[in-house]
C-alpha cells in the first residue's frame, strides 16, 4: 500500500519472537502481529532495534519481513529496517524488503567507520536514489555513534531524499527543531516526524510530532493508541495520566541485573517476558549473545504488568 504522507499515529517496532534454539518463531510472530493490529496501531515497523535486527542473520531478516507483509496483507503500512554499516550493504537490504512488499525503508547513518556529515548525506541520497519506496531516517546515536542534526534532516527532507524521521536520540529539543523546521521550511511536504521514546510521547505530540514508534507498544498497544488519541483530542490531563501509567510500566526494562547483563538484554528481555506472560508469544528467548532474564526477573516483569492492569 502507499505510505501515508505524513504517516501518523502509533507504529510499534515489532519484536521478533524466537524459539529456544534461536530461530524465528513464525507462529508467535503472526500472533504478535494480530495482537498489535487488534490493539489499533496505525502501522508496523519490522527489523528495528526492538526487532533485534542487529542479531538476526540476513535469512532471518528476510523471513521476518516476508512473514509480516504477507500476514498484514495491506491492512496497515509495513516499514522495514534496512540497517547496516555501509551504503552497499544497506542497498542489499532495501532490495529484498521492497521485493517482500515493505511500504517504506528505515535507515540509520553508516556506522563502524567514522563519517563526515557530508558522507552521511551522500549515504541517504544514494539509498533514496535506488529505493522505490520512501526512506525514513533513523536517528539512534547510542547505536551508530552519530547524531543526525536537525539541519541535515531538514536539508534531506527539502530535496525529497527523506520522507520522515524516527527520532531515538533522546534529544527532545533537537527533535523539536526538526518538527518546527519541517512545518516552516519551503519545499517540505508530507514529512513524518516520529518519536522513538516510550516516555515522552505526550510531550512529542504536544510539540507537533506526527506519531510514535515505542517498543513498549508491543506489550500494551492499546495503551499507546489510547494515549495518541487523547493527545489528538486535546485531552491533555487524561493523556498525561495515561503516559504516566505507561512510564511506570516501562520500569520493567530495568529488572535485569546490570552486573551480569547490558541494557539491551534487560529491556528486550522484559518486553519478550511480558509478551510471554500475556500469552502472545510462546517463548521469551532473546537473540545471542544477550543474557536471558532469570526466573525472579521474569516474576518482576509480571508485577509491572499486574500494576498496569495487563494481567
Amino acid at each position: 500500500m502507499t505510505l501515508p504522507a505524513p504517516l501518523t499515529g502509533v507504529v510499534p517496532p515489532v519484536c521478533t519472537p524466537l524459539t529456544p534454539e534461536g530461530e524465528v518463531d513464525v507462529p508467535s510472530l503472526l500472533g504478535l502481529v494480530d495482537h498489535l493490529v487488534t490493539g489499533g496501531v496505525d502501522a508496523l515497523f519490522v527489523l528495528g532495534s526492538s526487532s533485534e535486527a542487529a542479531h538476526l542473520t540476513d535469512s532471518q531478516r528476510r523471513l521476518v519481513v516476508r512473514t509480516v507483509v504477507a500476514h498484514v496483507a495491506g491492512r496497515l503500512p509495513v516499514l522495514a529496517g534496512a540497517i547496516d554499516m555501509t551504503t552497499p550493504r544497506v542497498l542489499d537490504h532495501v532490495a529484498y524488503v521492497v521485493e517482500a512488499g515493505a511500504d517504506a525503508v528505515v535507515v540509520t547513518a553508516p556506522f563502524y567507520t567514522r563519517t563526515h556529515p557530508a558522507e552521511i548525506a551522500r549515504h541517504y541520497r544514494l539509498v533514496a536514489g535506488r529505493s522505490p519506496v520512501p526512506v525514513i531516517a533513523y536517528d539512534i546515536p547510542v547505536s551508530v555513534h552519530t547524531k543526525l542534526s536537525a539541519e541535515l534532516v531538514l536539508e534531506l527532507a527539502a530535496d525529497g531524499t527523506l520522507a520522515g524521521l524516527k527520532d531515538s536520540s533522546g534529544d527532545l529539543a533537537g527533535f523539536r527543531a526538526v518538527v518546527t523546521g519541517a512545518r516552516a521550511r519551503a519545499g517540505i511536504t508530507g514529512f513524518s516526524a516520529l518519536t522513538g521514546s516510550e516516555l515522552v510521547v505526550d510531550s512529542a505530540l504536544a510539540l507537533g510530532a506526527d506519531g510514535a514508534v515505542p517498543g513498549l507498544a508491543n506489550v500494551d498497544p492499546e495503551g499507546y493508541v489510547r494515549l495518541d488519541r487523547l493527545c489528538r483530542a486535546g485531552d491533555w490531563d487524561a493523556a498525561r495520566a495515561e503516559q504516566e501509567r505507561l512510564c511506570a510500566l516501562y520500569g520493567m526494562t530495568g529488572v535485569g541485573d546490570r552486573a551480569r547483563m547490558g541494557a539491551s538484554s534487560s529491556g528486550l528481555g522484559a518486553f519478550k517476558a511480558a509478551l510471554y506472560l500475556r500469552g502472545v508469544i510462546a517463548c521469551p528467548a532473546t537473540a545471542q549473545p544477550q543474557v536471558p532474564l532469570s526466573e525472579g526477573e521474569v516474576e518482576r516483569v509480571g508485577k509491572h504488568l499486574a500494576a498496569a492492569g495487563l494481567l
